[in-house]
């Protein structure tokens, strides 16, 4: 983040604005909007700028700009359109200690101007930090259809009520109340101007039972799927913008965890084989402490927390302590690995079925009924396998699975250092070892594989394949 998102509270004070057409019309109207007095400094004006400048809080002075201009200023802004002017405009601010904005030069300010949602009191600044200004308007236009037109008259309202709030609810349960009122039938009164009848509700639920009562602290175990930020769901997103506390997974990215409330509690629990920051005895007991301490938690695990994510245990342990718990799905890594690597899970006529497993074992081998995984036309998707692919690939092969099976390690699977590996199923190890893959992986194993072969890997694989029926041939010659 390149600039400090801030607002600037110019009300009954001084700006200079430098410019007396189209564009710095647009700046005077912003100026006017934030209640800035604002001297206008310009040799002509248009038509437009003119009418404009006869507001009492304008001062026009009729000349060209002088370095004296900019002392006393709030902040400056160019816009006369003359890059002289502008680069002597930027020069006498950063010489008095001005912030300046010259329009369309972001390497002359020191402050640039948003794209403006206005919805006054509530107002939203969109920036590309002057790379993409088309693009942050047209953000502009997208979010502004979605905000309803009465949205600052909500914020209005609300602010009416901050002191009677402030008085009369504790500390600990103000968040809740307006989470609960901004997301209540009283709000949509205000919405649909109904304001008369929306007061006398608000009251009411100020000064109701449920308003003094203690917040009942929450577990929510949520699915970050396998990476992507762009695969989190919006119930997780919402959920990390409520949380109070968030226990957060190794395989959980930091722009995931980003997007919870900036004052929430983060804890890294994080796991790896044989290196736990936490056990899952202390996570339980973490989560439990919060949740009854009256916080809301969210238990952020990646992929799915039903799926080898051991999410059944932890709501188990939560429920059988009164904690109230939810749990919101996660795409898992088997469906967005398989999706970001090209590879369907099921194939009509070639994969009619898929199974995940888990390679992970404390003695080295997993339990698993490998008569059956090795027969009929399915795929295996095998979670946590990198260290035991050798003894997987052994068992399958043993009973009664193809050793040419084509095989395909999807490491890092959705984000932006996904790497594959293929191969076959009896060089699974090797290749594995070849390719040094160390971070979080996946394992396919099924024709369904073959989808992420590239033209390299299916010739060298059509040339495995046909050595065992050359090789007669040229013992016969």
């Amino acid at each position: 983040m390149r600039y400090f998102p801030a607002f600037h509270d110019l009300s009954s004070r001084s700006a200079l604005l430098v410019g007396g057409g189209e564009l710095a019309l647009r700046k005077l109207r912003l100026l006017l909007k934030a209640h800035a007095k604002v001297t206008l400094v310009a040799p002509r004006l248009s038509t437009d700028m003119a009418e404009q400048a006869r507001d009492s809080r304008v001062l026009w002075m009729c000349r060209p700009f002088r370095t004296e201009d900019v002392r006393g200023r709030a902040l400056v802004i160019s816009a006369s359109g003359k890059p002289a002017v502008d680069e002597a405009v930027a020069a006498a601010a950063a010489e008095a200690g001005v912030a300046v904005n010259v329009v369309d030069r972001p390497d002359l300010s020191s402050f640039i101007m948003p794209a403006v949602i206005d919805r006054d009191p509530l107002v939203i600044g969109i920036s590309s930090g002057g790379d993409a200004p088309i693009l942050a308007r047209q953000l502009r236009a997208r979010i502004e259809a979605m905000l309803p037109a009465r949205l600052g008259a909500l914020a209005r309202f609300a602010g009416t009520f901050r002191a009677a709030v402030g008085a009369t609810i504790p500390p600990a349960g103000r968040r809740r109340f307006w989470e609960r009122f901004f997301t209540g039938p009283v709000a949509e009164e205000v919405l649909a101007g109904r304001e008369t009848a929306a007061r006398e509700a608000m009251l009411g639920l100020i000064n109701g039972p449920a308003s003094q009562a203690a917040p009942a602290g929450s577990v929510a175990i949520v699915g970050a799927g396998p990476g992507d930020p762009d695969l989190l769901t919006f119930k997780a997103l919402r959920r990390l913008q409520e949380a109070d506390v968030v226990l957060y997974d190794k395989l959980v990215g930091p722009e995931i965890v980003d997007y919870a409330r900036r004052d929430a509690e983060r804890i890294y629990v994080g796991k790896a084989k044989a290196n736990h920051s936490k056990s899952q005895d202390e996570i339980n007991a973490l989560m439990a402490e919060h949740a009854l301490a009256g916080h809301r938690v969210v238990r952020l695990k990646g992929g799915d927390p039903f799926i080898f994510g051991r999410g059944g245990e932890e709501m188990d342990y939560l429920e059988a302590r009164g904690v109230t718990v939810e749990v919101v799905p996660g795409v898992t890594a088997a469906a967005g690995c398989a999706a970001a690597a090209g590879i369907p899970l099921t194939l009509r006529g070639t994969a009619l079925a898929v199974t995940f497993i888990t390679g992970h074992a404390r003695d080295g081998e997993p339990d698993l009924d490998w008569t059956s995984l090795a027969s009929g036309k399915q795929t295996l998707a095998v979670y946590m396998g990198v260290s035991t692919a050798g003894v997987v690939a052994k068992r399958l092969i043993e009973h009664g699975l193809s050793a040419g099976t084509p095989v395909a390690v999807i490491e890092n699977g959705t984000r932006d250092d996904q790497r594959i590996v293929t191969g076959r199923l009896e060089d699974l190890d090797l290749r594995l070892r070849q390719a040094a893959v160390t971070g979080p992986a996946l394992i396919i194993i099924g024709e369904v594989a073959r989808k992420a072969m590239t033209g390299e890997d299916r010739g060298l694989e059509a040339e495995l394949t046909a050595l065992p029926r050359r090789l007669p041939e040229a013992l016969a010659v």
